[in-house]
């Protein structure tokens, strides 16, 4: 029998110092909107103290790079034209984010009706086509668990799937 030699690897911090995290952090910021969360522990995995991490969190939000309300209408509209996520989905995520409420519901705000509800029929019709379920209200159950599964309201689902079956 052979014996395998394993070496322990140590994983290591980054250490900076408070003017390289934060020339490092405003380029990482300027890529993409971040939020105040992510941002932080970004910093906080720099090495940087608590004190550090506030005097760069405030300089970023003085400079405009980091911006709650921009953050989160961003990332709403994006996670709704491209991942087709619901509402609730959103406000999920957001909240996991450490956003503020008033900024989710900016946010949410900014999600047109009209786009909303023609992505949720468009959705229906997509997974009824799919859906290989032959008795009828298990084929309509299966669909609205499906856009519930993916954020979208109960009550506006279940409206816009009856007048499908209509």
């Amino acid at each position: 029998m052979i014996a395998i030699e394993m070496d322990i690897v140590k994983v290591r911090k980054i250490k900076l110092s408070l003017p390289q995290a934060l020339e490092k952090i405003k380029h990482w910021c300027a890529y993409q909107e971040r939020a105040h969360y992510e941002t932080r522990g970004k910093l906080y995995d720099y090495g940087l103290s608590s004190s550090d991490i506030e005097e760069a969190l405030a300089v970023l939000v003085s400079e405009n790079y980091l911006n709650e309300e921009r953050f989160a209408e961003t990332f709403a509209r994006g996670k709704f034209r491209i991942k087709q996520w619901g509402k609730n989905k959103i406000k999920a995520e957001l909240k996991f984010k450490k956003v503020s409420d008033y900024s989710i519901n900016k946010a949410l705000k900014q999600i047109d009706h009209t786009d909303y509800r023609k992505t949720i029929e468009k959705l229906i019709t997509r997974k009824l086509r799919e859906t290989k379920e032959k008795v009828p209200y298990k084929k309509n159950y299966k669909v609205l668990q499906y856009l519930m599964s993916r954020g979208f309201e109960h009550d506006i689902v279940s409206d816009i799937l009856k007048l499908k079956n209509d």
